[in-house]
């Protein structure tokens, strides 16, 4: 019994070790590209040009950085993806939850005409040529709303939030309903704050796919005034690959600069937001990915 003791906690120990330089490798896998872009990104265009800048800035200057935010659309496009990444990833929120506990009631008429509908609306699309004719007919052509409308509903997020509004003691609901609550005041004041790591979660899900969105403004936005960040980038680094910026600032000074150096500074311009706000909803981001996962 104590040889089988010895060799159960030795076989542990091997196990532990291994364990630490797989998630070691893989660790060092993801964080050194990611650390190789910065570093890049505060490194000279002569230091880009011989590739001595690795793990650490070689001539360090913060040129990249300023060449990027030489342009003033720059701020209007970061304005953009501000208001349509806050304002689009609340209202899906909002919307999904309300259509989630309207569906989680079985008293509602309808309520199976609704949801097979919507599961259909899972595995069946009408493709981007039926998408962008909707878009059009709907005016939301070179409109901010083309970002926030289309987007405020999935019925995936309705899923998740109506298994988690099942959840919801009846007890609590039938109390408010004899204190004289309305359906609004239960959804608002009972359901909602008792949601709070499922809500959080599918934000971030959607904030961060707001944010990293360039393909809405590629396709239906033609006013650069409505270019979010994401697609002034795009349009910077293409501009730098081939004919220059057509910003004057940008354009005096991209002859001695290298374009891979900017292109690297607008990859962390683009990441520093999404990192800082991560942290924020962490807590609630784990809570809400265990959501179902433990059953008793």
């Amino acid at each position: 019994m104590k040889k089988k003791t010895g060799k159960t906690v030795k076989e542990n120990k091997t196990f532990n070790i291994l364990n630490i330089v797989v998630l070691l490798a893989f660790t060092l896998i993801i964080v050194v590209p990611i650390w190789n872009v910065v570093v890049s990104s505060f490194s000279s265009s002569t230091a880009l040009a011989s590739g001595s800048s690795t793990l650490w800035p070689k001539e360090f200057t913060l040129q990249n950085y300023q060449k990027v935010f030489a342009d003033s659309s720059i701020w209007r496009a970061f304005g953009i993806s501000v208001a349509k990444t806050v304002l689009g990833a609340l209202t899906h929120v909002f919307f999904c939850a309300m259509v989630a506990y309207g569906l989680s009631k079985r008293k509602l008429v309808g309520r199976g005409f609704y949801t097979t509908f919507g599961v259909i609306t899972l595995y069946f699309g009408g493709g981007m040529i039926p998408y962008y004719l909707l878009i059009r007919s709907l005016g939301l052509l070179d409109s901010f709303w083309v970002y926030i409308i289309p987007g405020m509903l999935s019925y995936y997020d309705v899923i998740i939030l109506m298994n988690f509004f099942r959840d919801v003691p009846a007890s609590l609901e039938e109390s408010a309903k004899i204190d004289g609550a309305g359906d609004w005041t239960i959804f608002t004041k009972i359901f909602l704050p008792l949601s709070k790591p499922a809500l959080a979660t599918i934000t971030l899900f959607n904030g961060v796919a707001q944010w990293n969105d360039f393909m809405t403004a590629k396709m239906f936005i033609t006013d650069q005034n409505l270019y979010p960040l994401q697609m002034k980038i795009y349009e910077i680094i293409v501009q730098s690959q081939t004919k220059g910026f057509d910003n004057a600032a940008l354009a005096n000074s991209v002859v001695q600069s290298s374009s891979k150096g900017v292109q690297l500074a607008t990859i962390i311009i683009t990441t520093v937001p999404i990192l800082i706000i991560y942290p924020l909803l962490q807590r609630y981001f784990i809570g809400g990915m265990m959501v179902g996962a433990v059953k008793e």
